[in-house]
């Protein structure tokens, strides 16, 4: 009898351990930056349209120079990498031989839940980008797909760079 008793109000006591547990909210103050936009030093860059095609051998390169001097700043845009939720463009801005900003200005944002990844994933990997100088840069975790198109993208732009 003292069995039967102990296991329904173990079971109570579980249930109701259970039933009172909460899961974050989503709120506005928890709610990371969104990625789209950029600093207001940094030189204008192609819109970031979707692309039509898609393919991954197709690549744009942009480079622009604010000057004839060895310091100046130049913008490299990488080639598309395509993930298998959309393609994924990183342009960076090299200033004396290393690389000054990174700004990944395609990837894909089609569903709600891409913006949700992206609009967190992308910050990360555009600031990882600046503070190594190079593509060896962890994945962030939750957007793999979007990471290995980043660093795809940003070792391209850093070859036409010549870093």
């Amino acid at each position: 009898m003292r069995r039967v008793i102990l296991a329904i109000v173990g079971t109570a006591a579980g249930l109701i351990v259970l039933l009172s547990f909460k899961t974050h909210s989503t709120s506005a103050a928890a709610t990371p930056p969104a990625a789209i936009g950029g600093s207001s030093s940094q030189t204008s860059a192609p819109a970031a349209t979707p692309s039509a095609s898609g393919s991954s051998s197709s690549s744009r390169s942009t480079t622009s120079s604010s000057g004839s001097a060895a310091g100046a700043a130049r913008t490299v845009t990488g080639s598309i990498a395509d993930t298998i939720y959309g393609p994924v463009e990183v342009q960076i801005t090299v200033k004396n031989g290393k690389v000054s900003a990174a700004q990944a200005v395609q990837y894909p944002q089609d569903s709600p839940r891409d913006q949700q990844i992206n609009s967190y994933a992308v910050p990360v990997l555009n600031q990882e980008a600046v503070s190594t100088g190079n593509a060896s840069i962890d994945a962030v975790s939750g957007a793999t797909y979007t990471s290995g198109g980043y660093v795809t993208s940003l070792q391209s732009a850093l070859d036409k760079a010549g870093l």
